[in-house]
């Protein structure tokens, strides 16, 4: 064996210090942003059945969320309405007294340096679950950029700090864009969800939300799995219509997208990490068949080692636990 010469790899992976001084991806808590289900009424925290540890929270017991959120370390939240009332123009979604504007001035009036991150969509409060106006059974897209652009001025007037557009309308970044000007909020940033697919890994995010749509599906404006250029398409018309963050969702079966969105586009990206890979995780561990902090600390990091800087995730007050320790 004296003659063979070879490579030494394991010199570097000898020790857990050593691994440590050579590791290539980091996670930290300033990587995550929690999503929050805000529900109307009072004194609820309704668990979702399908999400294990994610609930629906009134806001009068919102306060003792954030506060949680707040002292683990975690800087970012995303908020999700989940109205009482819908109608066929999702109006909830634009009124200044709508949950997630009320959520949002709530929480920045007790913690104004928390990030508040507002979920920009209307299937949340129509009554048929879409995304836009309906008409004869079509997703109509123009008249739908209106709404669009009226709710982020809402969420803006309410002290959001990012608007997240997630309906995947044509031309929904520079509505929003031209709306967020002209009412003198140029200084709020959008992250749009630029690639979204039409994913089966959605489900359980749509007992939180109470948003199933109530016909059809969303394939005709969500993008097709399969589809691998067409996502730099839809990040290239987001880059030019002004979005200053990119997220890729699902985020775990679609990694080589968020290589490819990196490589691509000079823009802070976003993996969220959806509903239907944390409920299988849980599951899973549930069921003793994995170990839960491993394989959500290695699936989030793989979602850093694919290139993104922030991650949507319902980990998050477990990850930053874990990382705090």
């Amino acid at each position: 064996m004296t003659n063979i010469s070879f490579q030494r790899h394991r010199r570097l992976r000898e020790t857990t210090a050593m691994r440590s001084i050579v590791r290539e991806t980091h996670l930290q808590k300033e990587d995550l942003i929690y999503p929050l289900f805000i529900l109307e009424g009072e004194n609820k925290k309704n668990p979702v059945a399908s999400m294990p540890g994610v609930f629906q929270i009134t806001l009068d017991l919102l306060n003792q969320e954030i506060e949680e959120i707040v002292s683990l370390g975690i800087k970012s939240i995303i908020l999700f309405g989940v109205p009482e009332d819908k109608d066929e123009v999702g109006s909830g979604a634009y009124c200044d007294e709508g949950i997630v504007q009320k959520a949002t001035r709530q929480i920045k009036s007790l913690y104004p340096e928390l990030i508040v991150i507002a979920d920009t969509c209307l299937c949340e409060f129509t009554n048929h679950g879409h995304c836009g106006i309906v008409e004869d059974g079509r997703i109509l897209n123009d008249p739908t950029l209106e709404l669009l652009a009226a709710t982020a001025v809402s969420q803006a007037r309410a002290g959001a700090d990012i608007i997240a557009p997630s309906n995947m309308m044509d031309g929904f970044v520079i509505a929003i864009r031209m709306a967020l000007d002209e009412n003198g909020f140029g200084h709020i940033p959008i992250m749009s969800y630029a690639v979204k697919y039409a994913s089966a890994y959605y489900g359980p995010f749509r007992d939180a939300a109470n948003s199933t749509p109530k016909f059809g599906d969303r394939k005709s404006y969500q993008m097709d799995p399969a589809n691998r250029t067409e996502a730099m398409r839809e990040a290239e018309s987001d880059i030019l219509e002004g979005a200053d963050f990119l997220i890729v969702k699902p985020a775990l079966s679609y990694l080589d997208i968020i290589r490819d969105v990196k490589n691509n586009f000079n823009a802070p990206v976003v993996a969220y990490n959806v509903s239907g890979e944390y409920s299988m995780i849980k599951a899973a561990a549930q069921n003793g068949w994995i170990d839960e902090k491993s394989v959500v600390l290695e699936t989030l990091t793989s979602m850093k080692r694919a290139g993104v800087d922030l991650i949507i995730t319902y980990h998050a007050k477990d990850v930053a636990g874990w990382l705090n320790k």
